[in-house]
């Protein structure tokens, strides 16, 4: 089967590439092959996120070429300055005469009606069935103040840690000497953004009995996305 992508680094290309990676894993065949690895090279640097089906199947490349994944043979590539072309080995069957229209597929000629109707509904149930997102995270470290030098700090830290929520993991701390005294508690946490807000989490959980027992104020000392 010959298979020609052409100029795949125009957004034209792009679009036809993103179109024909919809209901396929990889270039040809089942499995990643060198006519995969012609094609990521043929691409002068990641697509654009915007081309959903191109970047999975990039980053998929991608993967594998780092783990040394790619060991099928292929079909053949030969690659041009604008244009990837992927053509049959010499030991593949030659088609039947009656049989090399439908062998030979320009993927990027004038569609049908009944290819476009089909794209659309291929796309649309791609969406239906699509998974959300996952919510980022972030790591967040707290300095947390007693009231003063008599406050039981090991029983602070258990008033912090005894918060337990969705999405919150508590992490190392220590204790670090303020003054006069007084240590104060630093503590990391991780949170994934979309279940905890850490504002609520101090208002609610530090400031309120019985942990306002202990803790006198709290504040955000680090906040990174992870």
């Amino acid at each position: 089967m010959a298979i020609t992508l052409s100029n795949v680094n125009s957004e034209a290309g792009l679009q036809k590439l993103d179109e024909y990676l919809l209901t396929r894993s990889y270039i040809s065949g089942y499995q990643a092959s060198k006519d995969d690895m012609a094609v990521f090279t043929a691409l002068p640097s990641a697509p654009p996120a915007s081309y959903v089906n191109v970047t999975r199947w990039y980053d998929h490349i991608s993967a594998l070429l780092r783990s040394s994944g790619v060991t099928a043979e292929g079909e053949g590539v030969k690659v041009e300055s604008s244009a990837c072309s992927v053509s049959p080995s010499a030991d593949q069957k030659a088609p039947a005469a009656d049989e090399e229209d439908d062998d030979d597929v320009d993927l990027f000629g004038e569609e049908t009606e009944e290819e476009k109707k089909a794209a659309e509904e291929r796309a649309a149930a791609v969406k239906a069935s699509g998974k959300k997102k996952e919510s980022g995270k972030s790591s967040v470290l707290l300095d947390v103040k007693p009231w003063d030098d008599e406050t039981d700090m090991t029983k602070l830290e258990e008033a912090v840690r005894s918060v337990k929520m969705e999405g919150l993991l508590w992490g190392a701390s220590k204790l670090v000497p303020v003054g006069y005294g007084i240590k104060k508690l630093q503590i990391m946490m991780t949170i994934v953004d979309d279940l905890v807000s850490v504002d609520s989490l101090i208002e609610d959980h530090f400031y309120t009995e019985p942990a306002n027992e202990y803790i006198q104020s709290c504040d955000i000392v680090a906040f990174n996305k992870i």
